[in-house]
């Protein structure tokens, strides 16, 4: 019993001892971390100091500028984007990867195939990293694309489309085949694509372009006439190279009651050979052709040459041109087929409204008649007329309208109006231009940019029955302006 009392009592302080240590361990702790703020404990180390690297992460949301511009070069080799600050009028160069997004104007992804050149945009990017961020077909933008009826005025930098007047600008751009062009380089049957804001065009694309057409073996059918698809009639003269809408067409050449029909097939920027070698010629055959006039008094031109019709004419069998004039009236071209003995062709015109017809009619006289006498500032006008020289490149072939012309440098008299200028050489791709002649009382001199060698064709090789061959691609003149930057935040 007394052993068992000592037992507890022992247990007891063994509880107590152990208390008190756990005890003062606490307090210990406790006074050590309240002493820390003011004892000589060691200060903590140091945080290490923040370095710029120049190293910045982009995401989605890193920009510092925006800007509304035109996508006018993409190189995909080095992922870069190059763009038009419409402001300034300076080209900057962006690069892109995987956080850079690409939307159209609903904000819908795009792929980067879809964004073609021309497009008008709305950027983010870091300027100084000269990163894209977002790229977004503009809302601010319209299109209007396949538009086949359009009419380019140059001299006053407008285009009409439909009922709509909208401006060129020095900001507009033009694009062929994925590269540059001038605006001379459109041909009028062109089916193009425009975008643009507000009244102003910023963008034009070739949807749909042009090539070129040459006859062999067409001494026969020379005086004769050529149709293109119904669409583009024109007389045939010796070395002719006419523009042609791409796509297949059928051709048809006739002279004297004979000829024949073929399908061509004409590339963008290419020249296509027809040889006419196999149609067949006749003997000269002749009908006689009744013409009915109203008003009486019409003058008539056939294939250019004004015409007594009061009494039947003979034309040799094939097509004829039939320009038909009065005063007051409007004036009316068309073409005939003679191919039998006799026929007989009504002409009928329309009159003008009254006042229009006689005073633009006198106007125009008078304008005409005091220029060839005397200019206005007294002096005389050449005795062979005014001439447009064409100045360069050198060596090329010159065409007007599809007439052979002579060997660049050379000249030909001066007619004012719309006019197709095609420089050919071999080995070189061919170019046309559209050109606006003033009726201004001066030499006209034009320089054209010199002809892109054709890349895939051999030197000294031959182009065999058809120069269209040499797709070649043209030499990629590092799309310009890659590294002018300026003026590319908004």
């Amino acid at each position: 019993m007394v052993r068992e009392k000592k037992d507890r009592k022992a247990k007891k302080g063994i509880r107590n001892i152990l208390r008190m240590t756990v005890l003062a361990a606490g307090v210990m702790f406790a006074c050590a971390a309240c002493a820390a703020p003011w004892a000589g404990s060691p200060l903590p180390s140091p945080t290490p100091g923040r370095v710029d690297t120049g190293f910045v992460v982009t995401g989605p949301d890193s920009y510092d500028s925006a800007d509304t511009a035109v996508l006018v070069g993409k190189n995909d080799e080095e992922g870069t984007l190059t763009f038009l600050n419409l402001a300034l009028g300076k080209n900057y160069t962006l690069s892109m990867d995987g956080t850079t997004r690409l939307y159209d104007k609903y904000g819908e992804s795009l792929s980067l195939k879809q964004v073609e050149l021309g497009d008008v945009v709305d950027v983010t990017f870091l300027k100084d990293k000269k990163h894209l961020t977002t790229l977004r077909k503009s809302s601010q933008a319209w299109i209007q694309a396949s538009v086949e009826r359009y009419e380019i005025n140059m001299a006053r930098r407008e285009v009409s489309i439909g009922s709509g007047v909208y401006k060129l600008t020095s900001n507009t751009q033009y694009f062929s085949n994925g590269e540059n062009i001038e605006i001379m380089e459109i041909s009028s049957t062109d089916v193009l694509s425009f975008q643009g804001i507000d009244s102003q065009i910023l963008s034009v694309k070739v949807e749909k372009g042009h090539g070129y057409l040459s006859l062999a073996n067409s001494m026969d059918f020379v005086g004769g006439w050529i149709e293109v698809g119904k669409k583009q009639i024109t007389r045939i003269t010796e070395d002719m190279l006419l523009v042609v809408p791409e796509g297949s067409h059928q051709v048809s050449v006739s002279h004297r009651g004979g000829g024949g029909v073929k399908e061509v097939v004409i590339s963008r920027g290419e020249e296509t050979v027809l040889d006419v070698g196999d149609f067949e010629v006749p003997d000269a055959q002749a009908g006689k052709v009744a013409f009915s006039l109203e008003p009486s008094g019409t003058e008539v031109y056939i294939d250019g040459a004004k015409t007594d019709v009061t009494r039947p004419v003979t034309l040799e069998y094939g097509l004829h041109q039939i320009i038909a004039r009065a005063e007051g009236y409007q004036s009316v071209t068309q073409y005939i087929q003679v191919d039998k003995a006799s026929a007989d062709f009504q002409i009928k015109l329309e009159q003008v409204q009254t006042g229009t017809a006689s005073s633009g009619g006198s106007a125009s006289e008078s304008s005409s008649g005091d220029a060839s006498e005397s200019l206005s500032d007294g002096t005389e006008p050449p005795e062979d007329g005014y001439k447009v020289h064409i100045e360069a490149p050198e060596g090329a072939e010159v065409y007007l309208d599809g007439n052979y012309v002579g060997i660049s440098p050379c000249s030909f008299k001066k007619v004012p109006g719309v006019h197709v200028i095609i420089l050919k050489r071999a080995g070189y791709e061919t170019r046309s231009y559209t050109i606006q002649v003033d009726d201004d009382n001066r030499d006209t001199p034009y320089t054209f940019a010199e002809l892109v060698a054709n890349s895939q064709e051999e030197p000294g090789g031959e182009d065999g029955d058809s120069a269209e061959g040499d797709e070649g691609e043209q030499d990629e003149q590092g799309e310009e302006d890659g590294d002018e930057e300026g003026g590319e935040d908004e």
